[in-house]
């Protein structure tokens, strides 16, 4: 809905406040609570989605795109089936077309399976695989028990993390 300044329509029952440049009706949310996160409804919504992890600009396009919604819209003006809607394909995107390379967990290695991982989710499958790989003693998983570079960075001079760098002088 949008309402002109200092404008009401009475006969739809619609009253619109003015907050700063922003125009919002009284059904405006000012935060959402979507996937355990708090999503700023001043936002538009493309990039309000964003603020919930596992979901990037890319996804939120797509995902917008495929739920139809109004991408000029801000995240609280959305209504609670557009935000529904939007959450169903977040959950299942592959039930939506989405290619299997958009996805961020590309074959489970518990089930095989593609998915979008997101929120708390994405913690859970981190630390497991993190628990994985030091359990079979795999090289990445030692890097990180031992709290080490693990993607092949250097190591001699940096991330010596408070220590002494350089050599001693004699006196």
């Amino acid at each position: 809905m949008t309402c002109k300044k200092a404008e009401t329509d009475m006969s739809k029952g619609h009253f619109c406040r003015v907050m700063g440049s922003l125009m919002a009706s009284d059904d405006f949310q000012h935060i959402l609570r979507v996937l355990n996160t708090n999503v700023d409804g001043k936002n538009k919504i493309m990039y309000a989605l964003t603020q919930i992890r596992g979901i990037g600009r890319r996804f939120s396009n797509m995902t917008c795109k495929k739920a139809e919604t109004d991408m000029s819209k801000r995240a609280g003006e959305l209504s609670a089936a557009e935000l529904e809607s939007l959450m169903v394909i977040i959950s299942n995107p592959r039930q939506f077309r989405m290619p299997d390379w958009f996805l961020n967990r590309k074959k489970d290695f518990k089930d095989g399976r593609f998915s979008q991982v997101v929120s708390n989710q994405l913690d859970t499958k981190l630390r497991d695989d993190l628990e994985r790989l030091k359990k079979i003693r795999a090289h990445r998983g030692l890097r990180h028990y031992w709290m080490w570079r693990v993607r092949g960075q250097h190591t001699k001079t940096t991330g010596r993390r408070g220590r002494t760098v350089g050599v001693m002088k004699r006196k």
